[in-house]
């Protein structure tokens, strides 16, 4: 294994410029792979976290007359004891209601939280822009478009009609940002006791919401939840059921990107072929000699082997280095308005050597050819015709 090893080295040296060209082929082949992968991957897990990053991915919802969930805590027991993959569980009391101010009048949605429970879903917390979060009854948190909307400064107080002809006064302690419109003009949020008695719910709620570690087996943690509880009064919900354009987004995204890295490896393996095709060609003399001096078929076919290698390692290392230094680039030239990246670069070390482990092995069976090719030389033909 030393002989052709050293022969393939010397040979590579010896075409220091041909050499050069093909590890360049082969690192702008792996730099495109991991900028297109990187780019798309941090694409798809900033919309991931946009969407419902700070969103329930599996909720829990009564399928009853008055659409309430009763003995939540037992349920939320067998959640946690039974469901690892579950991370953050909160219950909410939910209830439609009117505001009026002046003469306008706007249409809301009360929603009650175990502020502590639910902030690590929802970040009630970090979305404060103005004030604290409530904690005494009848305290409220509004988002900023009703705040603009409505004119309501915080240490106002709300009069608030329930669907059910109601009325309660609500204090403003604070106003929200949760980065969605729909959200920020319509959500109100109060204590899970305040709503709960607002709505005369007693002890129950309206929705249990959790997040899980792995968003994308959302839909199999909601069965087996499902599975586990077996109640006909309660039905599991899950992201992934809720928003299959974003689902097949994310999937065109994933397949496009991946034609586009199958593509490139390809042409390179092409490449690469034809360039020690030649090369074959080239050295058919010295070739000839060391058949003629006892070198095997198998010990020529595994110098082209052995320089396929060779140049495959050398151009998947320069090509991890350019690919992440473009990415890093990309990150810093595309920006948002607020100095963001318009993609945050997402650095996966799996993908990034898998994409270089590929680069040698098609460098490899690019070999094949030449290699193939090599042992089928006469050495005395060759050297009649040198």
């Amino acid at each position: 294994m030393k002989l052709p090893f050293r022969i393939a080295l010397r040979f590579l040296k010896s075409s220091k410029g041909q050499t050069l060209l093909i590890a360049l082929g082969i690192a702008i082949g792996v730099s495109v792979q991991i900028f297109i992968g990187s780019l798309i991957q941090g694409l798809q897990k900033s919309l991931v976290d946009t969407t419902i990053g700070n969103q329930p991915q599996i909720t829990l919802k009564a399928d009853n007359e008055d659409k309430l969930i009763s003995d939540y805590e037992d349920i939320l027991s067998s959640i946690k004891d039974n469901e690892a993959e579950v991370i953050n569980l909160s219950v909410a009391a939910d209830g439609p209601a009117l505001i009026s101010i002046d003469d306008d009048t706007y249409s809301i949605l009360v929603r009650g939280f175990d502020i502590e429970e639910a902030d690590s879903l929802y970040n009630i917390k970090e979305s404060i822009v103005e004030g604290e979060i409530p904690e005494n009854d009848y305290e409220v948190l509004i988002g900023i478009d009703l705040q603009t909307e409505a004119g309501i400064k915080v240490g106002d107080e709300l009069e608030v009609l329930t669907n059910q002809g109601e009325n309660q006064t609500f204090t403003v302690t604070g106003i929200f940002n949760l980065g969605v419109s729909s959200l920020n003009s319509s959500w109100t949020i109060t204590t899970l006791k305040t709503a709960q008695d607002m709505f005369g719910m007693d002890e129950r709620v309206s929705s249990i919401n959790m997040q899980v570690k792995d968003v994308f087996a959302a839909d199999t943690i909601a069965a087996s939840i499902e599975e586990r509880l077996n109640s006909e009064e309660l039905v599991v919900e899950n992201w992934k059921a809720q928003n299959e354009d974003l689902l097949s987004g994310l999937n065109g995204q994933s397949v496009s990107s991946l034609m586009i890295q199958v593509f490139v490896m390809i042409s390179v393996l092409l490449g690469i072929a034809s360039i020690l095709a030649i090369t074959v060609v080239q050295k058919s003399k010295q070739i000839g000699i060391l058949k003629a001096m006892g070198i095997r078929d198998k010990t020529s076919s595994l110098i082209f082997l052995f320089q396929g290698l060779l140049l495959g390692v050398a151009g998947a290392i320069l090509g991890v280095i350019l690919g992440l230094t473009l990415a890093f680039v990309f990150t810093k030239f595309a920006l948002n308005p607020d100095g963001t990246p318009v993609v945050p670069l997402f650095i996966d070390p799996i993908f990034i050597g898998a994409s270089a482990l590929i680069a040698v092995i098609a460098s490899v069976i690019a070999a094949l050819i030449p290699a193939r090719k090599s042992s089928k030389l006469d050495p005395i033909e060759v050297i009649r015709n040198a």
